[in-house]
């Protein structure tokens, strides 16, 4: 069983080479890169792995390309703010030392976000298992604007693999909220636009008191204090606006 490890990067001098490290595990190590500024291709170079330059057509496709450039059967896609922690290390490498018939065709990974000095338990934040190590063969990025993931074939095995993705996601609260405005409200209202779903000045107007409610309550972010209850204030403004600019793209004339 040989993996390749693939991270797609822009401008990420501050974390490419931590997550690097912590999959120097890995058989092969990709990083495709589509048109970094700062030093993060050097840097990944001296890091010892493969540096491919494209041009950025979206999460989704990138991570594709990045699997289609990979040398070896097994993919592991990593974000550069993310880390691969010890105890799923230590899962990849026992599943290594089984038989190709006692694995499953693509594992899902939780991942741990650390937000406002602490590792958040609550919110739909946690175990927020995302399907990363798959075969090439049996599996694909969906092409998506936002919340990408891999589909795998209908007949394949998914299981779930003991461990953590480590999530350094935001440095702080400020960059939080331009995130939302800047991509995941935006890309969220398109996506749904394209699905064809609509929305109407009642579902604006309670968007952001039912995202709040979800993730405080429903979903158990009163856990996490002060976080928890920053996480699920933001929750409702992502909501509100990725409606709000559902509601001007189906309005536009």
């Amino acid at each position: 069983m040989k993996i390749s490890a693939t991270i797609i990067t822009l401008n990420e001098e501050e974390n490419i080479r931590e997550a690097l490290a912590s999959v120097d595990w890995a058989d092969e190590r990709i990083v495709v890169d589509s048109g970094s500024t700062d030093k993060t291709c050097e840097i990944a170079e001296a890091a010892g792995a493969r540096v491919i330059r494209n041009d950025w057509p979206g999460f989704a496709r990138q991570k594709q390309f990045a699997a289609e450039q990979a040398q070896h059967e097994w993919i592991f896609s990593l974000d550069a703010d993310e880390r691969v922690s010890a105890e799923l290390a230590d899962s990849i490498a026992a599943l290594k030392k089984l038989s190709d018939e006692q694995r499953a065709d693509g594992y899902r990974i939780a991942r741990r976000s650390f937000y406002l000095g602490r590792w958040i338990k609550g919110g739909g934040w946690y175990p927020d298992r995302q399907l990363r190590l798959y075969r090439k063969a049996r599996g694909r990025w969906a092409d998506r604007h936002i919340h990408e993931s891999v589909r795998m074939d209908e007949d394949a095995r998914v299981e779930n693999l003991a461990g953590d993705i480590l999530h350094y996601s935001m440095r702080d609260s400020a960059q939080h909220h331009r995130m939302i405005g800047e991509r995941y409200a935006p890309l969220g209202a398109l996506q749904m636009f394209e699905e064809g779903r609509r929305t109407s000045r009642l579902r604006i107007a309670t968007a952001a008191p039912i995202g709040f409610i979800r993730s405080f309550v429903l979903k158990g972010g009163f856990r996490d204090g002060l976080a928890g209850l920053t996480i699920a204030r933001f929750a409702g403004h992502h909501d509100f606006l990725k409606h709000l600019m559902l509601w001007e793209k189906q309005n536009k004339k």
